[in-house]
């Protein structure tokens, strides 16, 4: 990127943003911790520091940030990140993509690894169901955005942490929550404890019938986390869920058929009356997954700490769809190692971390006829297994001059296996990728106590998924290549006037080799190819405004707003003979703009949300665009406290204010132009919750 464009980006993104936290006290207990107003910690890369000592470009959200909406979903809280996007292409049918990593996922997510309380909940397989996490179960996520591949392995799509809090303090929560398109929920969790142990126990049902025909959903959800304090040095934790998930899917619409009622499923193919619709054939998916995870935090001294954990998931998914029904089970575990040791001279300190991470996965895969939901004649029979190998170093220097230099880096070893048990050949493949090494440099200086600049650059090496290796096309591709991808950021962020003003700008430059896209046969099943290079290119910014405004009825107000601009092309890229270089990157919006009001008066609050998301390319010849749109939407609610000991919250809002006709999760290079899932129209929500609890005496 030239330092002329540089400077260009930095000027304009200099109006725009990054959103902070202008916390409010509210009735409910307090957390176990105390941290000055408005400051962030940021985990990632293991850093453990504020925000504005972290060379990354890394967003946080919080417990509030997610509670600004209808308290079901995490996706309109994602999608306030600049060059972030979660897609929902029915209800329960979650995809999300960091800076442009989507063009790999047909459901789900790929190329993005994400970790629940310091464990992958990715699967050795490259996939994660994120549609079996329940809006309750975390408090807090952190978004690393481009390679990771320093400290969390293979990936060039970034990486997600999910966290959830436990508190001492004895509460019950009681929720329950009701809207549009047949939209109900309630939620019970139960948490507290002692300094030698805490813990917290919930469960969550949710169902919805869909804007769309055929676009049913019902998730039930148990979690549980228990810290222990075992001593004064050690700490051991565990985490665990049990899911069950059911949606029915009701398909990709043609242009016309979108246009003519949005609302439809799929409709059977009139030119080949053996391929029934969405409806016949029963299409949906359900996932029965259990999980659990141990983590043991050891401080041997001063110096030296180290962390160890394992974990292990076993997954029963069945998916009827128009073409088939594929059944499969999964298991997967693995375990992850830290050791830290930090160091001080007399004008600078430091920090280095040594660790590695395994993860095993199994699964036999089995695809039928489908005959109306339930499973014909076997048309496959296949086993996959995968074995991945992360060892990681790092090192962080806090130098003089308010200079904060980290490098690190990571090697990869990766072994995936295929075994064909039913046709012609059968017998078993299997596939050892090189070694990768995946290194990582940035520095942070302080301009000001308040306001820093940084610059980071990154490789990652991403290897395609089983998913993609053994797609629903149903052969073995083991000739497909692992992507590899070279970044650099430059960002600047920080407070000013007090704190009122705080902003994060960010600008970067991607260049990924070998990028993996999906294609589709004839009869609409998935394959993936190479598409040789893409240029990444892009600004993201966000900003808040928090005036001082104390007044007997208004104790808090805050405008914030986020911008992303997406330079996205293909460089290289052959694809049949036709050459798609110097196209727009399918399913990448080139601009992206979210905004809001959130205000806290007496004890009512106000929380107004509005986005602009411009026109998506849906196939890579750039011929079909999804057409921009504009969405606003507002939360209404009263908190009160009844008595020290019962506290309570209701609230009303809107979504898709304008009744705007959008399609969110579009099927890219869908054969035959079946491109749009349409997203709700106008809806409205509803909720309470309750705090029924005890004083602090109670302990």
């Amino acid at each position: 990127m030239k330092h002329g464009t540089i400077c260009a980006y930095m000027i304009l993104i200099s109006l725009g943003l990054r959103e902070t936290i202008a916390q409010t006290p509210l009735p409910f207990p307090p957390s176990d911790t105390t941290q000055v107003l408005n400051e962030i910690v940021v985990q990632g890369y293991l850093y453990n520091r504020p925000l504005g000592e972290v060379p990354a470009s890394i967003a946080v959200l919080r417990e509030q940030d997610f509670e600004r909406y209808s308290n079901t979903s995490f996706l309109p809280a994602v999608n306030t990140i600049p060059g972030v996007r979660m897609e929902e292409r029915s209800p329960g049918s979650y995809r999300l993509s960091i800076r442009g990593s989507l063009l790999r996922s047909p459901f789900g997510v790929r190329n993005v690894k994400l970790y629940w309380n310091g464990l992958p909940i990715t699967d050795g397989g490259g996939n994660t169901y994120l549609n079996l996490i329940d809006f309750n179960a975390i408090t807090s996520a952190e978004v690393i955005k481009g390679p990771g591949g320093s400290l969390y392995g293979a990936g060039t799509g970034g990486v997600v942490l999910l966290t959830k809090q436990v508190s001492t303090f004895p509460s019950l929560t009681l929720s329950a929550a009701s809207g549009s398109y047949g939209l109900r929920g309630y939620h019970i969790q139960g948490e507290g404890g002692t300094q030698k142990v805490k813990a917290s126990v919930q469960y969550a049902h949710q169902r919805a019938e869909g804007f769309r025909e055929h676009a049913g959903m019902q998730r039930d959800a148990l979690n549980g986390d228990i810290i222990f304090s075992l001593d004064a040095k050690s700490t051991l934790s565990a985490s665990l869920f049990y899911t069950y998930l059911f949606y029915q899917t009701p398909g990709g619409l043609t242009k016309s058929q979108y246009d003519e009622n949005p609302r439809q499923a799929r409709p059977p193919k009139t030119t080949a009356p053996t391929q029934p619709g969405a409806v016949d054939a029963k299409a949906a998916v359900t996932n029965k997954t259990g999980y659990a995870g141990i983590v043991y935090d050891y401080d041997w001294n001063l110096q030296w700490s180290s962390r160890t954990g394992v974990y292990g998931s076993f997954t029963a998914f069945k998916n009827p769809t128009i073409r088939n029904y594929e059944s499969r089970d999964e298991t997967n575990a693995g375990a992850r190692h830290e050791t830290r040791y930090a160091f001080r001279r007399q004008t600078w300190k430091g920090k280095i971390t040594l660790g590695g991470e395994y993860q095993f996965f199994f699964s036999p895969v089995d695809v039928y006829d489908n005959i109306e939901g339930n499973p014909g004649n076997t048309q496959s029979s296949d086993e996959l297994t995968s074995g991945q190998l992360l060892l990681f170093a790092q090192a962080e220097l806090e130098l003089p001059a308010a200079f904060f230099l980290t490098f690190g880096a990571s090697t990869t070893l990766l072994q995936y296996g295929f075994t064909a048990k039913l046709g012609d050949p059968q017998g078993s493949q299997s596939r050892k990728f090189e070694p990768v090494f995946s290194p990582r440099v940035a520095l942070l200086k302080k301009v000001a106590p308040s306001i820093s600049v940084y610059a980071a650059i990154s490789k990652g090496f991403s290897p395609p998924s089983l998913a993609e290796v053994r797609p629903s096309v149903g052969t073995y591709n083991n000739a497909l290549k692992p992507e590899t991808g070279l970044s650099l950021d430059i960002g600047m962020r920080g407070e000013i006037f007090e704190r009122q003003l705080l902003f994060d700008i960010t600008v970067y430059d991607f260049r990924l080799k070998e990028t993996i896209i999906i294609q589709r046969t004839a009869d609409g099943a998935e394959y993936f190819v190479n598409a040789g290079e893409t240029s990444q290119r892009g600004v993201e910014g966000k900003l808040s405004w928090s005036p001082p405004i104390k007044t007997k009825v208004v104790s808090s107000m805050k405008l914030w707003t986020s911008y992303a601009y997406n330079h996205y092309r293909f460089c290289d890229y052959v694809q049949d003979d036709v050459d798609y270089s110097g196209n727009r990157l399918t399913g990448v919006a080139p601009t992206t703009l979210v905004y809001g009001l959130d205000l806290t008066a007496w004890r009512l609050y106000v929380n107004l949300t509005g986005s602009s998301t411009a026109a998506i390319p849906l196939n890579d010849a750039n011929t079909e665009y999804a057409a921009s749109f504009n969405l606003m939407g507002a939360r209404l609610g009263y908190k009160d406290r009844v008595s020290k000991n019962f506290t309570f919250e209701v609230f009303a809002g809107i979504d898709n204010a304008f009744d705007e006709t959008y399609s969110l999760g579009n099927d890219l290079n869908a054969i035959g132009g079946r491109y749009y899932n349409a997203a709700a129209g106008r809806n409205y929500f509803f909720g309470i919750k309750l705090h029924p609890g005890w004083t602090r005496s109670a302990n």
